[in-house]
């Protein structure tokens, strides 16, 4: 079990390592990867009944987990960082996650595995909608940012992912959101 207990210290990084984007734009307080997880995973639990929500939450919950060796790797071009190499340095430190940290616990380590396979692999339903609330909760929390910090544009984050979303659940969220933002920005404009 010590392999275990070494896996649930490792989920402690997830607590403690800020979001890249974040840093990078000088977010003051900037949440932590498990800050992020946690809220994409409770947001499944309200989409449509239709949707697998169990499957997209235990998804949202191990989308992220290899950041926990690796690091929050930001896109190509803030990193140098290949798409490719980026996907290699996370497969391996989940492929460590499961055959070493729990290997005395195989069929939650290949479960764990399979899901973050599905989710990069992003051709199933529940992928799908999984990577458009990763997308969703990034934006959710600029905006936020934007509302409680002054002298904050992270129109780039929403620039990012505009055209991106696929799933009309979380489509229909986006819309709201950009409808708050535009609300809020003009009255920022008026006062």
């Amino acid at each position: 079990m010590t392999d275990v207990l070494d896996f649930c210290l490792l989920l402690g990084k997830l607590k403690t390592t800020k979001r890249t984007g974040w840093i990078d734009h000088e977010v003051r307080l900037p949440e932590s990867i498990a800050d992020h997880m946690y809220r994409m995973a409770l947001i499944s639990f309200v989409l449509p009944r239709h949707v697998d929500t169990s499957r997209v939450c235990r998804m949202a919950l191990v989308h992220d987990l290899g950041e926990s060796i690796v690091g929050d790797i930001t896109p190509e071009s803030k990193s140098g960082v290949s798409k490719e190499d980026k996907f290699k340095l996370e497969r391996d430190a989940m492929i460590h996650i499961r055959d070493v940290l729990l290997k005395d616990s195989p069929e939650a380590g290949q479960e764990i595995f399979s899901l973050w396979m599905e989710y990069e692999a992003g051709e199933s339903e529940s992928a799908r909608i999984c990577k458009d609330l990763d997308k969703f909760e990034m934006i959710l929390q600029a905006h936020e940012y934007e509302q409680s910090q002054k002298n904050l544009d992270l129109s780039d984050f929403f620039d990012s992912v505009r055209g991106k979303f696929t799933s009309d659940c979380v489509k229909s969220l986006v819309s709201e959101l950009n409808n708050r933002r535009k609300i809020s920005s003009d009255e920022n404009i008026s006062n």
